[in-house]
């Protein structure tokens, strides 16, 4: 009697306490992921706005001024100019368009081994002999859908491909569900469909929510410590209500001190989530300090994450054939594992990375980031991307130490000090790849007086500068003197300039022109004997034109990435 309530027990809670804890977690991470980015963002504001004090160095020395020997001329560019030929240039961009897929075709490799094993899983647990083709290619094409969401989040950089890609995944499904109703007219229309949704309709859901643009960053730190939480709360009701002695002290207990049953009850909870909470955080640090001795990526944490949680989800069913069977999803999230490791180890390539110097007119917000995830994708396959912090990328491209210094209350050691600290940090930057392939994004916090010196040191170390004056006018002061800064610092043949409708073409043409004759003598300008400024023209994010955009930035980037 006793062997069978356990038994019973574990299954209810496999099947009903386990579903119930993920949900409580992602209905809590949601509100959370939101409240953490707004103090987060709220924070690195302040952090700006802030000064950093006399260890600032100041540059005493007025430069000498000397009319460059040619005029600056104008270069319109859009996606429709000529082809570059030079056959490095053809080669990085090559690198940068196929190293999304690249990644895509290792996740749903991974995936096939997933899905293998989970459908091995199924036909063992629910002792199936017969050995349909038509049942184990559904079971299979179903089990293989996180590889989609995986190919979606990695390579579906535009609407068009994510719909693509969406569609021959349930095309290929509607195929394999027609022929098993051909061949079993006994099965509904509608059986097949919401098996698949049983299976994977409420982790999609609770996925797409998470790898929303906004908290994307955050999102899986947030569901593990939140899972924790959960877990935390039922368990100690679940250890007291499987053993009547411990139940009976617990009570005991909490009437010595004058509590009722319902005080007791809510207690237990609240004693629950504080020790899987305290569990939780050292987690989140371990996590933390694996990302920043690159042992995964933050996208590969991210993909980490979606399988996960289907693994777990979609065992919670065959615990009803034994409690052990939900143990098949991790078998199968470590063939998954196995496979992706292997996958990066052998298309692992050495060529020399270059690295991107990202600025921008703040104020662009969410046009800011939909260029960026796009044009991340890509070049993040063949060099770091520097940049500053700024109000519009500031919650889209945290990285997890970052966070988690913020959740420490030591996000104040993410600002540049001043002139040594700033040297030594980029010293320091990430310019190795991930196990992945794909290299880092390099983000300096800068505060009221440190951000120029940083941004002319970044110029001068970075092998190419994208600046992205949409929406620029005469109220961008500080564009402005970024502006001087590049002209004066930096070849212009490393430079392009993002422009579109937005853009104050009469104003940007005439500040350039202002500040091109004030170039001081030592500017790599002034010499240059046909000195143009490339402004790209960008009407849509078309794969075509970021292609274009790529080559164009990569053009004059040194082969040797020195």
């Amino acid at each position: 009697m006793n062997s069978a309530s356990s038994g019973i027990s574990t299954t209810v809670a496999l099947t009903g306490l386990l579903p119930f804890i993920v949900l409580i977690a992602a209905m809590l991470s949601l509100p959370a992921c939101l409240l953490l980015l707004r103090l987060y963002r709220r924070a690195v504001f302040s952090g700006m706005r802030s000064m950093a004090g006399d260890s600032v160095h100041q540059q005493q020395a007025v430069p000498q001024r000397r009319p460059p020997s040619c005029d600056l001329k104008i270069l319109n560019l859009d996606g429709t100019s000529p082809n570059l030929v030079m056959a490095d240039v053809d080669d990085a961009v090559r690198r940068a368009t196929r190293g999304p897929w690249r990644l895509a075709a290792i996740y749903a490799c991974a995936g096939i081994a997933y899905a293998v094993v989970m459908t091995a899983g199924w036909m063992l647990a629910t002792k199936d002999t017969v050995v349909v083709w038509t049942k184990l290619s559904i079971l299979f094409w179903t089990y293989f859908w996180p590889a989609v969401l995986a190919v979606l989040l990695v390579a579906g950089y535009d609407r068009l491909r994510r719909w693509q890609i969406v569609g021959a995944y349930f095309g290929i499904f509607t195929v394999l569900a027609a022929l098993a109703i051909a061949r079993n007219p006994d099965l509904g229309l509608l059986q097949l469909p919401l098996y698949w949704v049983l299976m994977n309709g409420a982790e999609s859901v609770l996925l797409l929510t998470f790898l929303l643009r906004p908290i994307r960053a955050v999102g899986p730190f947030v569901l593990v410590f939140m899972l924790m939480v959960a877990i935390g709360s039922q368990t100690l009701l679940s250890i007291a209500a499987s053993d009547d002695i411990l139940l009976r002290r617990i009570a005991e207990f909490g009437f010595s001190f004058g509590l009722g049953a319902s005080e007791i009850f809510f207690g237990m909870i609240l004693v629950g989530i504080a020790l899987f909470a305290a569990l939780g955080w050292p987690l989140l640090r371990w996590i933390g300090r694996r990302y920043e001795a690159k042992k995964f990526s933050d996208q590969s944490i991210t993909v980490d994450s979606l399988f996960l949680l289907f693994a777990v989800v979609q065992s919670i069913g065959l615990a009803f054939e034994g409690a052990l069977w939900i143990l098949t999803g991790l078998v199968a999230y470590a063939a998954w594992k196995i496979v992706t490791l292997l996958g990066f180890r052998l298309s692992r390539a050495t060529y020399s990375p270059r690295t991107l110097l990202l600025l921008r007119v703040f104020r662009l917000g969410k046009r800011s980031e939909k260029l960026f995830d796009k044009l991340r994708k890509h070049w993040q396959s063949v060099g770091s991307i520097s940049m500053i912090a700024g109000p519009d990328l500031v919650t889209t491209t945290v990285e997890p130490h970052e966070f988690l210094e913020f959740i420490s209350g030591q996000l104040g050691r993410q600002f540049v000090t001043g002139e040594t600290d700033l040297v030594r940090r980029i010293a320091a930057m990430d310019k190795a790849p991930d196990p992945d392939g794909r290299y880092r994004i390099n983000e300096c916090f800068c505060r009221a007086d440190t951000w120029q010196m940083t941004m002319q040191r970044l110029a001068a170390s970075s092998d190419a500068v994208l600046m992205d004056l949409r929406s620029f006018a005469p109220a961008n002061q500080g564009c402005v003197y970024e502006l001087g800064q590049l002209l004066d610092g930096v070849d212009l043949q490393r430079i392009v300039f993002l422009v579109d409708e937005t853009t104050d073409r009469r104003f940007l043409e005439s500040t350039l022109a202002h500040l091109w004759v004030q170039l001081s003598a030592d500017s790599p300008n002034s010499d240059a004997a046909a000195p143009a400024a490339r402004l790209f023209q960008i009407r849509q994010q078309s794969e075509r034109a970021l292609n274009s955009l790529l080559g164009h930035l990569l053009v004059s980037t040194p082969s040797s990435g020195a």
